[in-house]
């Protein structure tokens, strides 16, 4: 079971009260993986929500042809250290409910915790205000990675265009 000090560590709990804390731990799996293990493929269903503890996660397209996932087909990456990059696999909140990317785990190892999204949505159903705080920071998840796509395709683009997006 994932222990409150963890819960309370992560930035997607941080307005959260003990009691709503309680509720959310007893949602929570925890499992480990270890360099270049795939978390999850492209096109599976997105039964998670997932938040890095430990370590590094990539998220990529898997070209057919390619024997072995590149840097090139990383789209993100997540780590515990940056808040806005902890929480991955908000598909699961978005019909049809499919992983858009593989996960990879890049570090030697890394810790994930899983939350389940028909037991998430349940509770945030049941008790708005936990539903309220967590959707206020998934939007600013959301938010932040528009901003990284936007920037990537100025660099790919080589045209510097951000200041008038």
């Amino acid at each position: 079971m994932t222990s409150l000090e963890t819960l309370e560590s992560l930035e997607i709990f941080k307005e959260l009260t003990d009691d709503e804390l309680v509720k959310i731990q007893e949602l929570c799996s925890e499992e480990e993986f270890q360099r270049d293990e795939r978390l999850f493929a492209e096109g599976e269903p997105a039964r998670h929500m997932w938040i890095v503890t430990q370590g590094k996660v990539d998220l990529r397209f898997e070209m057919p042809v390619a024997k072995r996932p590149t840097d090139e087909s990383t789209i993100s990456s997540h780590d515990h250290v940056n808040p806005e990059s902890q929480v991955f696999g908000w598909s699961c909140f978005i019909p049809p409910y499919k992983m858009r990317l593989s996960a990879f785990c890049t570090s030697r190892k890394c810790a994930v915790v899983m939350i389940s999204r028909t037991a998430l949505n349940n509770l945030m159903e049941s008790d708005t205000a936990i539903g309220y705080k967590l959707m206020k920071y998934m939007l600013q998840v959301v938010g932040f990675r528009s901003k990284q796509f936007q920037d990537e395709v100025v660099k790919f683009m080589g045209i510097d265009m951000m200041n008038s997006w």
